[in-house]
């Protein structure tokens, strides 16, 4: 999408005219390459045989000039729809409090997305005319000034979904609405500084990251003492954060299905574990020594080979979810503290296994290594230096937009600076879980006594 989009979800105008943007510049790329045809094939004796294939290629233009059009008309019907449907939603924002003593497992949260895995049918026509949308979620992680907070962003469609299936597994929590925090925060570079970034995956999706259950908390009998749990990083860190000064790591998820021509996809989108069987397949056969004569080979695997297809067998049986992770460091100018950034990237870093998959830094919201270098150097020249002083704005403004949003699966920040990659619930469970007493950050948000219902005897 050319530039940001327009932050009313009331003005369905200004969508359309936002998502036209980038069609006015195919048309004009195509009329002018149509002309430029025309002109090189009328003069074929000039420029020979190409200029003969130029000429035919101008002559059919209005057969494949229609079909290009159409499939540009598609994608914009179809965003303009799901962007009507997007408006009319009513998102809220729902806050988990803790009690004190926590001691379910992560598998508890591992049933409570298996619960949330909606992938939702559709007809043709609320598909094509009514842009019906998979449901989708935000899991968010928050520091505001050391304050931690634990959020699930959701439609009020699915809120009752989501607190029944939390209360079920956690019984002691507190959910309540909250204010979205985000609007406290507007892109303003004399009040706020701020950095944000993706998180992708450091190999093929296929691949699994290190969870719980290789941490060893599906295990029965543990002690607190005795559990390591890989959140306490992301949480201590967010708790070091002083006032002033806040962190956001947002996981936006939606069920992960096969696509085709009834959800909107020329080209059909295959079920993800079939590629993951492939992968298993390719490791046994890596494994599987040459057939010598008449004897076929047999399979030696190496410990590591067994380690990965055990982990990848147990990917497979879990429900898959499409995934993106967000970061954010924001504080005031006054309180800002740039050492804060690789603490933020280092903070999702234990989910990482050198056999397996792990997170590494996507696209964030300054100019790489060389482009830095390019401006220390030439950023005097005043239209150098203003242009790369824009890009950055317009990097920031359009990140925070498109947290603010929740925007990745669908417009209008589709697929923004980064490709949604598959975390099954063991791995969402392991990257978002109530914490136990194992987790002792001081200023994680917990209820400070015990719920209980009143008597069933108390006088009316």
């Amino acid at each position: 999408m050319a530039g940001a989009p327009p932050s009313s979800k009331k003005n369905l105008t200004d969508y359309f005219f936002y998502l036209m943007e980038d069609l006015w510049i195919v048309l004009l790329i195509l009329v002018v390459g149509a002309l430029l045809l025309f002109w090189l094939g009328s003069r074929v004796q000039a420029f020979g045989v190409l200029g003969t294939a130029l000429h035919y290629v101008f002559i059919t233009s209005p057969v494949w000039l229609a079909f290009m059009l159409g499939l540009f008309f598609w994608d914009l019907w179809l965003d303009y729809a799901r962007l009507l449907t997007i408006s009319q939603m009513k998102p809220v924002l729902l806050e988990i409090t803790l009690p004190q003593n926590m001691t379910k497992t992560p598998l508890a949260m591992e049933i409570v997305f298996s619960a949330l895995y909606i992938t939702g049918a559709t007809t043709f026509l609320e598909q094509y005319w009514y842009g019906k949308v998979r449901p989708w979620y935000s899991l968010e992680l928050v520091s505001l000034g050391g304050d931690v907070h634990m959020f699930i962003w959701t439609d009020s469609k699915q809120r009752n979904i989501v607190e029944a299936q939390i209360y079920a597994q956690y019984p002691g929590v507190a959910i309540h609405q909250v204010d979205d925090y985000t609007e406290q925060v507007h892109w303003d570079p004399d009040k706020w500084g701020m950095w944000g970034t993706h998180f992708k995956l450091e190999k093929d999706d296929v691949y699994p990251i290190k969870t719980y259950i290789d941490y060893g908390l599906d295990k029965a009998g543990l002690e607190e003492e005795e559990k390591v749990d890989p959140i306490t990083s992301m949480l201590e860190y967010l708790g070091s954060l002083k006032p002033g000064e806040q962190g956001w790591i947002q996981i936006l998820i939606q069920a992960h299905k096969k696509e085709g021509i009834k959800e909107g996809r020329l080209f059909e989108k295959a079920d993800w574990k079939k590629a993951a069987k492939a992968e298993v397949d390719k490791i046994r056969a890596e494994a599987t020594p040459p057939q010598k004569g008449d004897y076929p080979g047999f399979p030696n695997p190496t410990k590591g080979q067994v380690e990965k297809i055990a982990s990848l067998e147990r990917s497979i049986n879990k429900f898959p979810f499409e995934a993106m992770i967000r970061g954010f460091y924001i504080a005031r100018q006054d309180a800002f503290n740039g050492s804060n950034i690789p603490g933020l990237i280092g903070s999702i870093r234990q989910y990482n296994s050198p056999d397996l998959n792990g997170f590494k830094l996507g696209k964030f919201t300054d100019h790489g290594d060389t482009g830095k270098d390019l401006f220390y150097a030439f950023g005097w020249l005043p239209p150098f230096g203003n242009y790369m002083k824009k890009k950055r704005n317009m990097m920031e403004q359009q990140m925070l937009d498109a947290y603010k949003k929740r925007s990745i699966f669908n417009p209008p920040y589709y697929h923004y600076r980064n490709k949604p990659y598959i975390l099954n619930t063991e791995e969402l469970a392991t990257i978002f879980h109530l914490p136990g007493a194992v987790a002792t950050t001081p200023t994680l948000q917990k209820i400070e006594s015990k719920r209980a219902e009143p008597p069933v005897n108390l006088p009316l």
